[in-house]
């Protein structure tokens, strides 16, 4: 027989059975109304032989039962004594009765203190076998906590978290732990072995470097299309900006930090003004627009470093984007390299913005228009508002 699930298994076991279980029992019940608490004859017509269905936030089977018992409940708890089997799901599960065939159970408080004849099978959060329960044959599940105080007739086969075991085993037993069960001296009459859980799957260095490098060449890949395109449609605007970076590459550096503090302090300060609100969403968008575009950027300003002649700008955005790309795959120096892109990205950006401020337009195209005065036509004297002086008064010639 193979052991049960581990404990860190064992929940979604449970959510499954549970789920299972609770779209059974609603679907039978889908043609009549469910009352809050159910006994174990619902009617007079009920003579509870064969297969009862029961299903409620509360279900209370007080009655015997001939035949199996289907529920599904927050709380189920079941006095009567059932002939056949007992399949349940729920919360808390409560068995005093006594079951002449298997239980079948999933929740997450389950206690068994009736007697039961043959096997069960149990996935839960706690399985408390008191004193006065019994299972007649096996018993095998997953659950954090497994306290046996009862009788067990054959074997134990768990995965638990801490087991505990004051009653009884009359075969072997075989549990699926991190720690030691605490058992009873003559507790068990057969075997006793523990198998640690194996240790998360953690990947050999050699998986490591294939994923690392799966990594690195779909990252090529796929940044490159952008470098690519980039380079396609908008060559002088990556050139514009980058030339920003060629004098001063420090002084983008302190704007792209600062900017970096400053922005999304001021967004979310925005964000907490009613008026403010949508100006803040504005700057938010524009500002993940800047920051997804800092890759393209500082991808050509490392091609322009490493081509210093006229290659084109397809070429220096594909070559600056693969050794940017590299340089972010290496642990530890990727750090550094991702704030160094960043800042550099959106400091080159700010620094464009503010170049082609309108205020800045007009005044750079208005000098340009004039002459070398600053106040006259272009490539003549200065005059004022762009008109020559009136000619001298001549005076009158001296009469006859």
């Amino acid at each position: 027989m193979r052991l049960p699930l581990s404990p860190g298994r064992a929940f979604s076991a449970i959510l499954a059975a549970i789920i299972l279980i609770l779209g059974t029992g609603t679907g039978a019940f889908a043609f009549s109304p469910v009352p809050q608490s159910l006994p174990a004859a619902p009617n007079d017509q009920n003579d509870n032989t064969g297969p009862q269905f029961y299903n409620g936030i509360t279900v209370d089977v007080r009655d015997d039962v001939s035949g199996d018992v289907y529920v599904s409940a927050q709380q189920i708890t079941i006095t009567g004594n059932v002939t056949g089997d007992v399949i349940a799901a729920g919360q808390t599960i409560d068995i005093s009765g006594n079951v002449d065939g298997n239980v079948r159970l999933a929740g997450q408080d389950v206690t068994i203190s009736g007697e039961i004849s043959r096997s069960g099978t149990i996935f839960a959060s706690t399985v408390d076998l008191t004193d006065s329960g019994s299972f007649g044959d096996d018993l095998v599940g997953a659950a954090g906590d497994v306290d046996i105080a009862g009788a067990v007739g054959r074997d134990v086969q768990v995965g638990v978290g801490d087991l505990t075991i004051e009653g009884t085993v009359g075969g072997n037993l075989t549990y699926s732990s991190n720690d030691d069960a605490r058992i009873a001296d003559g507790a068990v009459s057969g075997t006793v072995e523990r198998i640690s859980p194996p240790d998360s799957d953690e990947p050999t260095q050699g998986e490591r470097f294939v994923g690392w490098l799966l990594g690195l060449l779909y990252a090529l890949v796929a940044l490159s299309l952008i470098t690519l395109l980039a380079g396609l449609l908008f060559p002088r605007l990556l050139h514009n900006v980058t030339d920003r970076l060629i004098p001063t590459p420090w002084k983008a550096l302190l704007v792209g930090f600062v900017a970096s503090i400053v922005v999304p302090f001021a967004i979310v300060l925005l964000l907490f003004t009613f008026v403010g609100a949508p100006l803040a969403l504005a700057i938010l968008l524009v500002w993940i627009t800047l920051t997804l575009a800092a890759f393209v950027f500082s991808s050509y300003y490392i091609g322009r470093l490493v081509f210093r002649g006229r290659q084109r700008p397809v070429v220096k955005a594909l070559v600056g984007g693969a050794i940017l790309i590299v340089a972010l795959h290496i642990p530890w120096l990727n750090i550094a390299v991702w704030l160094g892109m960043v800042f550099l990205g959106i400091g080159a950006q700010l620094l464009a913005i503010y170049d082609r401020r309108p205020w800045r337009q007009v005044s750079t195209a208005s000098r340009n228009d004039l002459g070398p005065g600053g106040t006259g036509h272009k490539g003549g004297p200065g005059y004022d508002d762009g008109q020559p002086p009136p000619p001298p008064v001549q005076p009158p010639p001296p009469g006859p």
